[in-house]
């Protein structure tokens, strides 16, 4: 099986186009930011995508997996500094880690947008965008690109999954020779609304196939996303999909992954996850927390 972890970037960009990333406040603030690379220009301005390489990593010697984490922030906001620690973990385990930003329309500009569109659009466009420059950059960054995972946090969960699935949604300036396909995915609840089924072109629904990549997703059973994701499991379920891992954080609701113990409990899974795709080897480096939270496994 190919194994191929998600990271971003866009074509036409290029390495030299480096600039130094600054630390934003936020949930994840307190990891350092990562190196940050300009991977394309949409609606006049560049967007940016940290990266986290592992201890020693010679990229004319070592090709590893990669991986590309998108932040939450209901698809009007949010910023890198959700999974920096999650990226510099994942880095520390041997990976080339990255996440990346992307546009977002305003409450004005998506009052513009004409009758069926929603603002979603753009987010799932870049991400396409940003995981091809990963791509063509892969030997750049000593990154394998038949082992390529991606995934995300809420919004990000959604255009990472969108961004892989949908065949449209592409940016004209974009590669035609390079796909967005990937190996893996790690959702932290993903969110998939039930009212997508307004703009096919976003839907979750009108996207599923019974070859799914291996999964790994993670809610809270308080969490009110929780239906959207519901409905797309269970469809996947009757197409025959039978590699999708569901952990539940029992009283917790949305977000719940983005800091204090929890924060530690599903990066150990995420990462038990990836050992058993072959995309990692070893034992987590990270314990779990002596206060007993647990996830539960769900069929």
């Amino acid at each position: 099986m190919k194994h191929v972890i998600l990271l971003f970037a866009l074509c036409g960009a290029s390495l030299a186009a480096e600039k130094p990333a600054k630390a934003k406040g936020g949930l994840g603030a307190d990891a350092p930011a990562g190196k940050s690379y300009i991977y394309k220009t949409s609606a006049g301005k560049e967007r940016q995508m940290e990266l986290y390489f592992p201890p020693n990593h010679d990229a004319a010697k070592s090709k590893v997996p990669g991986i590309i984490l998108f932040h939450g922030g209901s698809w009007a906001g949010g910023s890198l500094g959700q999974f920096r620690i999650a990226c510099a973990y994942f880095a520390s385990r041997g990976l080339v880690c990255a996440t990346s930003e992307y546009q977002m329309l305003s409450k004005a500009d998506a009052a513009k947008l004409p009758a069926g569109e929603t603002r979603k659009r753009v987010c799932v466009t870049d991400a396409k965008s940003a995981i091809r420059w990963f791509k063509q950059h892969a030997a750049e960054l000593g990154i394998d690109p038949q082992r390529m995972i991606t995934g995300g946090g809420s919004a990000g969960g959604h255009i990472s999954a969108l961004a892989t699935m949908n065949p449209g949604l592409n940016d004209p300036a974009d590669p035609k020779d390079i796909d967005t396909s990937v190996v893996a995915y790690l959702w932290f609840n993903p969110a998939f609304a039930i009212d997508d089924d307004k703009d096919p072109e976003i839907d979750i629904l009108h996207h599923l196939k019974a070859d799914l990549p291996p999964a790994i997703a993670f809610f809270g059973d308080k969490d009110t996303w929780k239906k959207g994701w519901d409905i797309a499991h269970a469809k996947w379920k009757s197409l025959g999909t039978k590699i999708i891992e569901l952990n539940i954080a029992p009283g917790q609701a949305h977000s719940f992954f983005n800091s204090g113990p929890w924060q530690t409990v599903t990066l150990i899974a995420a990462d038990k996850f990836l050992v058993k795709q072959g995309l990692l080897t070893g034992e987590p480096t990270k314990t779990m927390p002596e206060t007993g939270e647990n996830l539960i496994p769900t069929p």
